[in-house]
């Protein structure tokens, strides 16, 4: 017995060509400028940025902060702090826990790393949409990041 194949329509297949193109390409380029400028991955970089604007996180809130899987987190922040970037404190409220904090000199890599990554956002992507066609962007999208994240991991918009 077959099962009938839901289509698309031109234009929905335009919009969703689009749409994967672009999540699947610009993540590549973004981590090659990171690397390349600051000698950080994209993911690095969300990690870091992540604990920064929270103090202070458990791997596993980090995880799901950044959208990835414990393990690699954990991998991740293994390997940021044998570079000096992350740290790890008790955790004042449950001693079994530990807390990962961004340290002075991952800070200062992050600083120096958002200047020209910014400068690639806005090469890449900003900087190709006229104010318009910014906001209708963003109108196109937060209902389907809304539907992907309904607990807001990447809070509000």
């Amino acid at each position: 017995m077959s099962v009938p194949l839901t289509r698309m329509t031109a234009q929905q297949s335009r919009a969703w060509l689009a749409l994967i193109s672009t999540a699947e390409l610009l993540p590549a380029a973004l981590d090659a400028q990171l690397q390349r400028d600051a000698d950080l991955t994209h993911y690095e970089f969300i990690l870091l940025s992540a604990l920064q604007r929270s103090g202070a996180m458990r791997l596993s809130d980090l995880a799901a902060a950044t959208n990835a899987t414990l393990p690699r987190a954990s991998k991740v922040v293994s390997r940021l702090q044998r570079r000096g970037l992350v740290g790890r404190e008790e955790n004042p409220e449950d001693r079994r826990a530990v807390q990962l904090t961004i340290t002075k000199r991952g800070r200062r890599q992050l600083v120096l790393a958002t200047p020209k990554h910014f400068e690639t956002v806005h090469e890449l992507v900003l900087d190709r949409l006229d104010p318009d066609a910014l906001t209708a962007l963003a109108d196109a999208l937060e209902p389907v990041v809304e539907a992907l994240d309904p607990q807001r991991r990447f809070g509000p918009f």
